[in-house]
């Protein structure tokens, strides 16, 4: 997450758009915004989730900078033998693939569906909803999905992902 979300690594002196146009929002968030933070077991066990998603920095001058959606429903779960996860509700729904990378780190691979469709396409099949993004553990029962230049709307998404139990 470092140089995006939260601007450089702690100690920089820079300051991002997103971290200057609510500061105090992205604080409150403590571990999800803290770009060093990832433990172990980043994997997130199959379940519903509620997930939230934050768009940091915008593409286009008229678009907020920082910005965040209301909780929604998502879920993990498994296609034969891999872990997909999926944002189940809202205007614009991830969905895709989860590889283990490491302990500590989670690829995602996936598309973007919008609106009312009711089914994601494939990935590759439409570049502008191609999402490539990382998974990581920030705290017991949290987790984020990061995805850098998302193609809408903001530079960086960052996807809160809690169990909904």
């Amino acid at each position: 997450m470092s140089g995006c979300a939260t601007g450089a690594r702690h100690g920089s002196k820079r300051s991002p758009a997103a971290r200057t146009a609510d500061g105090g929002a992205i604080a409150r968030e403590g571990a999800l915004f803290e770009p060093d933070r990832a433990m172990a077991n980043a994997m997130p066990p199959a379940g519903d989730y509620r997930c939230r998603t934050f768009k940091l920095g915008a593409i286009r001058p008229e678009l907020r900078v920082f910005a965040e959606r209301p909780w929604v429903r998502c879920r993990v779960g498994r296609e034969g033998e891999m872990p997909v996860f999926a944002v189940l509700e809202g205007d614009q729904r991830p969905s895709g693939t989860l590889y283990a990378e490491t302990d500590a780190r989670v690829i995602f691979l996936g598309t973007l569906e919008l609106g009312d469709e009711t089914t994601a396409l494939a990935y590759s099949l439409d570049r502008k909803r191609d999402m490539a993004g990382y998974v990581e553990r920030v705290a017991i029962g949290r987790w984020r999905l990061v995805l850098p230049y998302p193609n809408f709307e903001s530079q960086l998404d960052v996807i809160e992902m809690v169990p909904a139990g």
